[in-house]
């Protein structure tokens, strides 16, 4: 199998998903989505942002490479009765079974920055955008001190060594990299912005509830402590994300949990 597919359908990503609803929505809002607009929705999970789009009118596409999220996105689609929203497998590295400027607008929130080939990702996403189209992506940050950059930083250190060769998804979150990668795939510097938004994940449950389902359904997370147990310093991995989650908990109310995450958002006019 693919060990990137391996990697996200190792877990559950919808229940990470449930936290993100709310801000998945109101990213969607941002984006200027009209009745009939095409969009391809790229490493989509269960819909987190495609869902909000099909319900501001457009036609939406979903791809991701986690069957078990391709089904999860078409079974909510089929539930909220969207004719306008489907889901199917595919890799953002190689689009091959979409038609060239086929959507007016790609979107890929902490999707497609998780795909191993960056170069070939961003020559695929502009190769799929019609001209006058946009791509939008939100991209973690590197260093970032808010959750899901901290999240990765320390499960990192628990992880064995990454196989030469391999680009950090993280790199998608500096612009310098974000630049370089899509103008080799044909895209002008003055043609991309960048500006640094906010995420927030919010659950009905405390703070250490919520850290261990990302330690029992996020692949990266499991991965971190499959090596950890192995070195006998999972109890250490423990304590550092639990206390992570409850640190950066922004609820007054200890039994909920709110979450703010800082992601660059990136936006391509090609």
């Amino acid at each position: 199998m693919n060990p990137n597919q391996a990697l996200w359908e190792k877990g559950d990503f919808t229940q990470i998903a449930a936290t993100m609803r709310e801000s998945g929505a109101a990213l969607v809002a941002q984006l200027g989505i009209t009745e009939g607009l095409t969009v391809l929705d790229l490493g989509c999970g269960d819909g987190t942002t495609a869902i909000p789009e099909a319900k501001l009118g457009a036609t939406v596409l979903g791809v991701d490479i986690a069957r078990n999220l391709v089904e999860a996105g078409n079974r909510r689609a089929n539930a909220e009765r969207l004719t306008n929203c489907t889901f199917q497998e595919g890799d953002a590295c190689n689009l091959s079974d979409l038609n060239d400027h086929s959507f007016d607008l790609v979107v890929s929130i902490f999707g497609a920055m998780f795909a191993p080939k960056p170069f070939d990702v961003a020559k695929e996403m502009v190769r799929v955008t019609r001209p006058g189209g946009r791509v939008v992506m939100g991209n973690w940050i590197p260093g970032d001190p808010t959750l899901v950059a901290q999240v990765l930083k320390i499960s990192s250190a628990y992880t064995p060594p990454p196989p030469e060769g391999f680009l950090s998804p993280m790199l998608w979150g500096m612009e310098n990299h974000v630049i370089d990668r899509f103008k080799q795939a044909g895209i002008a510097k003055e043609n991309i912005t960048f500006l640094r938004d906010t995420f927030t994940f919010n659950a009905p449950y405390s703070p250490s509830e919520f850290f261990n389902t990302f330690k029992n359904y996020y692949g990266p997370t499991m991965n971190a402590f499959d090596a950890a147990e192995k070195n006998g310093k999972a109890a250490e991995l423990d304590q550092a994300l639990d206390a992570l989650f409850n640190s950066q908990n922004k609820s007054p109310d200890t039994t909920t949990t709110s979450i703010p995450a800082t992601f660059l958002r990136v936006t391509v006019q090609c």
